[in-house]
């Protein structure tokens, strides 16, 4: 199959269009730097240079495409206009990456009992209504287009194509290497699903094959707790105990963004559908385990 992915240079977009190709696929990658082309072309991608906001360049690739991943930025409306344009009544599969901080709340380190499965409303904080609107636009264009959302949880483990980093463990890693003092928002009792990067490949595949058109995904398999994950990076790195951050610390290190949606929050969902509907079996349940024996 003749498959186009936006972000092969990153860590979801890098490692879905790696094991996409391993499996046989003819796949296309949307890179912004040149510089990258080589990395993406030894994991036997084809590169395109250009940037999300190349429009007319989406919906040709689109239109050339059996089917489009769009893994790069699950926010840009304006790329996700272009790939729907050019998809327009084909019923081509058009997968859309999201991520479960749409379900997060401004918690800053203290727990919360609230879990989502796919059929549970979702109400989210202001700055993640800009999100689910897109996903709904997504679902909106089945049956004419095979839309997809697939909305990963927390995720960790070494990336399967080119070099890239996850978007949540890294800075807390850096953070601890640079003070030297591993470091949780508040009481780091917040929880996070999660879920291993080579599963996450895994359930693209499946969903590009057997997903029907306007179905929704939650991609996970397990939890933790800030504090918990902070303390295994302190033990990984051979450091001190861990210690909290105030919310104004955090933020004025690590942005709003991060400190408060990504680090600070509850985002604790269940992928159901997807082993039931997809027959996904997730291999990697412990980000507690990963840390502690394989991060490098």
């Amino acid at each position: 199959m003749k498959i186009f992915v936006t972000g092969a240079s990153g860590y979801i977009g890098g490692s879905v269009a790696a094991r996409l190709a391993a499996l046989g696929h003819e796949v296309r990658s949307l890179i912004r730097n040149a510089a990258k082309a080589d990395a993406v072309a030894a994991c036997g991608i084809t590169p395109v240079i250009g940037t999300l906001d190349d429009a007319r360049l989406l919906s040709a690739e689109a239109r050339m495409a059996e089917a489009v991943v769009n893994a790069a930025d699950s926010d840009h409306q304006g790329a996700v206009e272009a790939l729907l344009a050019g998809l327009a009544g084909s019923g081509k599969a058009f997968l859309h990456t999201s991520g479960t901080s749409l379900v997060g709340d401004e918690a800053m380190g203290e727990p919360s009992n609230a879990i989502f499965t796919e059929d549970t409303p979702v109400k989210p904080e202001p700055d993640k209504e800009h999100r689910v609107a897109l996903n709904n636009l997504v679902l909106a264009a089945a049956p004419a287009i095979r839309t997809v959302v697939l909305c990963n949880s927390l995720i960790y483990g070494n990336t399967l194509g080119p070099a890239a980093q996850s978007v949540q463990i890294p800075p807390l890693v850096a953070e601890a290497r640079e003070s030297g003092i591993p470091r949780y928002i508040g009481a780091g009792r917040n929880i996070w699903s999660n879920v291993h990067i080579a599963d996450v490949a895994d359930l693209y595949g499946l969903a590009l094959a057997n997903a029907p058109a306007g179905s929704f995904y939650y991609v996970e398999n397990g939890e933790a707790a800030f504090g918990d994950i902070v303390r295994a990076i302190g033990k990984r790195l051979n450091l001190g105990p861990a210690q909290p951050w105030t919310a104004e610390q955090a933020v004025a290190r690590w942005g709003r963004e991060l400190a408060v949606f990504a680090l600070g929050s509850n985002s604790r969902v269940r992928a159901l559908k997807a082993r039931r509907d997809l027959g996904w079996t997730p291999q990697h349940a412990s980000v507690i385990t990963w840390i502690e024996q394989e991060m490098t």
